[in-house]
């Protein structure tokens, strides 16, 4: 169900101060070295981004600044609409490039043929089926193109939200600033200026950012072909306020290739004398300093490379949105700006933890991974396992166990988890608890073995929350694969190794048992009478998600897609019942465009897609070797559920150009994807996939692909591919932080069909290859860290 309309069905529309908590976090802050400004910006910025003094010639000298005893000039690309700005000066130089996509709809109609009602009524995935038609990568553009974009609908009638489309600020303010489709924000108006920047001409405008990833928002409103409006939009990181946001601003008329309008603000309209619109100067420093208080900030970010860079990027900004988001860039928000989902009620949302805690993690940033779990446990937690937050969600108490476990695996900090060791023990009892209760069941009941309880926080809030208290396959999967997970580790954490060993063998024991409950569940669920075979969310039902949709009023099987989602995630399945769910889920109305769909009534209006927590379906598709269908959920994400150039992902979003309403752990799904495409570890094999989930296209690119130091449970691994196209062959490395960790190695090159491999080694020698489509470089590590791969192909 869309949190939206439920939260509309509940008449929730009360408002409250945003809540920054008293006690508990100013030691956080701390501890994550929280500064109000940079008092040397230009020192901070990383070396590595300085480069040498760049190819000026036929750009415009827009101004010249000192910082810090230094000279600087600035020089813009306007000769075409999205040249870089140049920071020059003796030290060095600063390139920020410009980004903008549209949108509005471009070119082909969308919907690939289809209507909206086609779309909704029909169970099957009509669109998902058609990209997919004819086999090989789905083609990004024709994704793109087969709905419209998020937000570019016109909806001239009232709203119960204020339409902006992203929003602005810093780690340290306790709040956002929206800024809306016309470049506006709550305090200041660049159409007070520019008349022509109204509602009307920003409906076909294109939107991007300023440095790549950095949240610095780029609109730009074509007035004609030569002529155009920019405004330019970000957060003042030298500012104290601990709530209100100081935004710079730049509104500019470009024509020809020169700059014939310019107006500078700052926060908010001039009141002269007091307040006077800013020089050039002030806004140019102010740019400079923000760049290299970003650079800053996502100094630990992982590097990565891959032909489009566009991915990185995206993954670098949802960590800046996340910064932003939470106030002191550690304390929890489901969402920004809106009551819904700023609002404090959500603070203790488990989505927003494990999304973030698992984000940062595989990119890297354990400092702030630590401060955001050391703040989960402290303030969300109780002594007795128990979230502080409405209806617990039951399958992401075991993925909170999961995460813990990967936490210690990637940064061997004991310290923490020893801290928390009495809430963690708790949330395992908790599991262990509800698992007992399940084996008091009759031996011949439906729900036998596995554990029930809520999957979906809102059942809490229904006339009859009981309905939901059932024994959602994911339950038990999320509490087999927590349970299993935290075993490995905990006799490296507990301070008494023997009493850790006992608890240890306890929680595997039961993980073990809960594993083979599922499966036997499951294959007794199926429902093999229809084509393909039918599987509800959890054991006993008999009907469909749809037919209880419409039959049964409340109906168990509302939020089916999270039940779907954290069975998949869970990795506990084996491989052909995890087909069995996904080829379900696509075949009854579980999925739009590829991505797991916000499952409700069918309605002729189309369907929506589910922007957080349907990771866990991708990951399994990768897992499989679906790779098409990966790549597919991919593309449809970024360009269904985020907005076109400034990257906002909704929670819930329909393929009919409306708006969605902005949530975090929605944010953090491309990061993940973007990862485990690149690296990818194997759940309980001693095994590291890399390069399983790239594009075709990529792996013939010169421009190559690569990821330095990617966190892995074996320490931090590097590998680089590249190709060379004159001579039809690819050189690969993969570097190991220990020799023969882990013990195999899977190198996949999916080459374009029409290209075959011709030979491949390994250090010189013949290599195995294996996979599903024998393309993949099958590695023994044996005591080796150092593997070089050479192949060819014709």
């Amino acid at each position: 169900m869309d949190r939206r309309r439920f939260l509309q069905n509940m008449a929730v529309t009360t408002a409250a101060l945003p809540y920054f908590p008293a006690t508990g976090a100013a030691e956080e802050l701390k501890a994550a070295g929280h500064k109000k400004a940079l008092s040397h910006p230009v020192d901070a910025m990383p070396s590595r981004l300085l480069s040498e003094t760049p190819d000026t010639a036929g750009h415009t000298l827009v101004c010249e600044f000192k910082l810090d005893s230094v000279d600087w000039k600035v020089y813009e690309d306007l000769r075409q609409r999205d040249g870089d700005i140049a920071f020059v000066s003796p030290r060095g130089a600063r390139l920020l490039r410009k980004s903008a996509e549209a949108a509005f709809v471009e070119g082909a109609t969308p919907y690939l043929g289809l209507n909206l009602k086609e779309i909704g009524m029909a169970p099957a995935d009509l669109l998902a089926d058609r990209l997919l038609q004819g086999g090989g990568d789905p083609d990004p553009e024709r994704v793109k193109s087969a709905a419209p974009p998020q937000g570019s609908k016109e909806n001239n009638g009232p709203s119960s939200r204020l339409p902006w489309d992203t929003f602005v600020g810093t780690k340290e303010c306790s709040d956002t600033m929206p800024v809306f489709s016309n470049g506006s924000t709550r305090t200041y108006h660049p159409v007070q200026y520019f008349p022509e920047t109204d509602r009307k001409t920003s409906r076909k405008r294109f939107d991007g950012l300023i440095g790549g990833w950095m949240p610095a928002v780029r609109k730009v409103l074509p007035i004609s072909e030569q002529k155009y409006d920019e405004i330019l939009v970000f957060g003042d990181v030298e500012a104290t306020d601990k709530f209100i946001v100081q935004t710079w601003h730049r509104t500019a008329t470009i024509e020809n290739g020169k700059m014939v309008k310019v107006m500078y603000g700052h926060s908010y309209p001039a009141f002269p004398p007091r307040r006077e619109d800013p020089k050039p100067e002030g806004f140019y420093r102010a740019m400079l300093v923000f760049a290299a208080y970003w650079d800053s900030q996502l100094h630990d970010f992982a590097p990565a490379s891959v032909p489009q860079n566009d991915w990185i990027d995206m993954s670098k900004h949802a960590f800046a949105r996340e910064l932003m988001a939470r106030p002191g860039g550690v304390y929890p928000k489901y969402g920004a700006v809106d009551r819904d989902y700023y609002g404090s009620e959500y603070d203790g949302f488990q989505d927003i933890f494990t999304s973030a805690a698992y984000t940062n993690l595989e990119w890297g940033r354990f400092e702030p991974a630590r401060l955001i779990i050391d703040n989960y446990l402290s303030d969300f937690v109780d002594a007795k396992g128990m979230i502080n937050m409405r209806g617990p969600e039951t399958a992401q108490f075991g993925l909170t166990l999961s995460l813990l476990a990967r936490y210690f695996s990637y940064t061997k900090d004991n310290d923490l988890l020893r801290k928390h060791r009495g809430k963690i023990e708790a949330t395992a009892a908790l599991l262990a608890e509800l698992h007992e209760e399940s084996l008091k069941l009759p031996q011949d009941s439906p729900g036998h073995g596995l554990i029930h309880g809520w999957s979906e926080s809102d059942s809490c809030l229904m006339p009859q929350p009981m309905t939901w208290w059932l024994p959602y396959f994911g339950n038990s999967a999320f509490a087999a694969r927590g349970l299993k997970d935290i075993s490995r580790v905990w006799p490296a954490v507990h301070e008494h190794r023997g009493a850790a060993e006992k608890q240890a063998t306890g929680w595997l024991k039961r993980s073990q048992l809960l594993e083979e409950a599922l499966a036997a569940s499951l294959t007794k669920n199926i429902r093999r009478d229809m084509n393909p075979p039918y599987i509800g969310p959890f054991a006993g039902t008999k009907m469909t998600f749809w037919e209880s949709m419409e039959k049964e009023h409340p109906s168990p099987q509302q939020w089916a897609h999270r039940a779907y989602s954290e069975l998949l995630q869970a990795d506990v399945l084996p491989a052909n019942l995890a087909n069995l769910v996904i080829d379900c889920m696509r075949a009854y109305g579980a999925t739009t465009l590829g991505v797991v769909a916000n499952v409700e009534r069918p309605h002729e209006d189309g369907r929506d897609i589910l922007g957080f927590i349907s990771y866990g379906y991708a990951q399994m598709l990768l897992r499989l070797d679906r790779i098409e269908e990966y790549l597919l959920f991919l593309y449809s994400h970024r360009y269904h559920d985020h907005t076109r150039g400034s990257w906002t992902a909704g929670e819930v979003s329909g393929v009919d150009g409306d708006t969605a309403v902005f949530c975090m752990p929605a944010q953090h799904t491309i990061p993940l994807l973007v990862r485990w495409m690149l690296v990818l570890e194997d759940s309980d094999e001693d095994r590291l996939y890399l390069a399983r989930g790239v594009p075709r296209d990529w792996v013939l690119s010169e421009k190559g692909i690569s990821m330095d130091g990617a966190p892995t449970r074996w320490g931090r691994v590097t590998f680089k591919m590249m190709s060379n196209r004159s001579t039809n062959t690819m050189a690969a490395s993969v570097t190991l932080a220990r020799s023969g960790s882990p013990k195999e190695i899977h190198l996949k090159l999916r080459l374009p069909a029409e290209r075959t491999l011709q030979t491949v080694t390994v250090n010189g020698q013949r290599a195995t290859m294996g996979g599903v489509h024998k393309d993949t470089v099958v590695i023994s590590a044996g005591s080796d860290r150092h593997f070089a791969v050479a192949a060819r192909w014709v």
